[in-house]
């Protein structure tokens, strides 16, 4: 019932109050896998596609915030489980193969996914060179791929502020990338890298962004 809540009765009701601009939302395939591959700009993004893709979309989440105890955590779960987050441990190399494993049961089984090929947010407004695991997941279980153009959603939730604010957001959906081409070839890194290269080039061109060809550098964090 929860994703029928969120789709039907939330989704509806964010969109009305917060106004965001939605263009090319007919690309997303109704049906079918389909990887959705955004990029990211502010901790609620993976919020906006949900309440804009107009289909239910997974992503990852934390397995921590799925085990919180008492009324609470059950509530906490549910509703993170009704807005399409899929829990999975992180931290290591092994914690990143059961992240694809679980996006690609998702895929397997005609399902939307979102992964953003970023891997993380990026804090200088710039879009980043991509991590191959969306041309992976692509090319293993032959999704097709809509590059994802976000606009603005950095400034709904400002340094301090617990509620979203009001601000302009443009959410555009590109036009449903193919790779059927490489057929067999997932396992090779130079193909991986090519059909990265490929979406990043097409989320580029939906974003209008900057575009810098190195891994994106949190303060803390080396290069992945």
């Amino acid at each position: 019932m929860l994703p029928l809540l969120v789709r039907f009765v939330l989704g509806p009701l964010v969109r009305a109050l917060y106004r965001p601009e939605i263009r090319g939302v007919e690309n997303i395939p109704a049906t079918g896998p389909v990887l959705l591959a955004p990029n990211h700009r502010a901790a609620l993004d993976t919020g906006v596609i949900t309440f804009t893709a107009m289909r239910q979309v997974k992503f990852l989440g934390k397995a921590e915030y799925f085990t919180g105890r008492g009324l609470k955590g059950k509530l906490m779960a549910g509703f993170l489980g009704g807005l399409g987050y899929v829990p999975v441990e992180r931290g290591n190399a092994q914690a990143g193969l059961a992240a694809l494993e679980a996006a690609r049961k998702v895929l397997d089984a005609g399902g939307a996914f979102a992964i953003y090929p970023e891997g993380t947010r990026s804090l200088d407004g710039r879009l980043h060179r991509g991590h191959t695991g969306v041309a992976a997941l692509a090319l293993a279980t032959g999704a097709k791929v809509v590059p994802v153009a976000l606009s603005g959603t950095e400034n709904l939730q400002p340094a301090g502020k617990r509620i979203p604010r009001r601000a302009k957001i443009t959410v555009t959906y590109g036009e449903p990338l193919d790779f059927s081409r490489y057929e067999g070839q997932d396992s090779s890194p130079a193909i991986r890298r090519s059909v990265t290269d490929e979406i990043m080039y097409a989320i580029l061109e939906l974003s209008g962004q900057e575009y810098v060809d190195s891994y994106h550098k949190r303060p803390d964090q080396s290069a992945a």
